[in-house]
């Protein structure tokens, strides 16, 4: 008789392979986050050398900082986020759709990539100081401008809230429009080309094939960007801190959320730092999840809505019969 092979399971082997993955996530991620919302529901805090608590004050500190400027600091994140957004994505798409349009035969396409890549590899640190440098009152732009006869005194471009806010929105423009434009590439680089050989035979123009072909056809791509840049927005901190030394100047007007929440880390009120994080992680959720719903199409062959529109026909003619 011959003899039965046994048979290998090789599931374990992939469950011990991704067990750091977990172990990792476990420790770094989930045992912090609930640790983070614990604290949001105790008084603890630093007064001089004495440390107050944990007591345990339920939602006292969720009453508390809504009382706070943390809505004023939310909507001067969103304005930054904006102000840096809105070109980011207007210039990614044109930009993408331009060096994947076979018609133009744009050649060192390569090259291109990388030049509009090499921004997002520049430390936000190291861009905001290089800012600071540049827009300085005695700094290069306005000695420049004043030599041209632009301008007959330096321009104080950080003591105004459009100045400080203008080059905020810039930084975050520069930084991230090359990321974002490398990723809208590769989505309308997977879109069929013949989809452009039938439109073009068909006489649409530019504006039609960018409008109903290609926006279309890369929705879920621009709803990973989107998503990701609001998460990003809410978490901006670097630039705005090192460019307005923390202050947020002028007048607290660029002061974001997380740089809020810096300053009740600085200050050991990990209380209220734990309640900022709970809201801003609710506050990313609820945004994801509308933009997601916005984006996502859950009826893309039509077949839904021709359904809808037959059951209505349906009842529109019983409707009729029954008179």
């Amino acid at each position: 008789m011959k003899k039965k092979r046994k048979s290998v399971s090789y599931a374990k082997w992939g469950y011990i392979f991704i067990l750091p993955f977990f172990i990792t996530y476990l420790i770094f991620s989930l045992i912090p986050l609930v640790d983070t919302v614990r604290f949001s529901f105790f008084e603890y805090y630093r007064s001089g050398i004495k440390q107050i608590g944990p007591n345990f004050v339920g939602g006292a500190n969720y009453a508390e900082l809504l009382k706070s400027d943390m809505i004023t600091y939310g909507k001067n994140t969103l304005i930054l986020w904006v102000i840096g957004f809105i070109p980011q994505i207007v210039v990614a798409l044109v930009l993408a759709n331009w060096f994947t349009d076979a018609r133009l035969k744009i050649h060192k396409l390569q090259f291109f990539k990388v030049v509009i890549y090499l921004p997002n590899l520049i430390m936000a640190s190291a861009f905001a100081l290089l800012f600071f440098t540049l827009f300085s009152n005695s700094g290069p732009v306005n000695s420049i401008l004043q030599s041209m006869g632009v301008i007959s005194k330096p321009i104080d471009f950080m003591g105004s809230v459009f100045g400080t806010r203008s080059l905020i929105g810039f930084m975050n423009f520069l930084m991230w429009f090359g990321n974002t434009t490398i990723m809208l590439m590769a989505a309308v680089m997977g879109i069929s080309t013949e989809v452009f050989e039938a439109a073009d035979l068909d006489g649409c123009n530019a504006l039609q094939r960018f409008f109903y072909i290609t926006l279309p056809s890369i929705r879920p791509i621009l709803a990973y960007t989107l998503i990701t840049s609001i998460i990003g927005g809410l978490q901006m901190f670097d630039v705005p801190q090192i460019l307005t030394n923390g202050q947020g100047n002028p007048d607290r007007t660029s002061m974001t959320l997380i740089m809020f929440l810096n300053n009740h880390l600085k200050s050991k009120n990990y209380g209220m730092a734990g309640t900022l994080s709970v809201y801003l992680f609710i506050v990313s959720a609820i945004l994801c999840f509308i933009v997601y719903r916005m984006t996502n199409d859950s009826d893309p062959d039509g077949s839904k809505a021709a359904a809808k529109r037959a059951a209505k026909e349906a009842r529109r003619k019983k409707k009729e019969a029954a008179k």
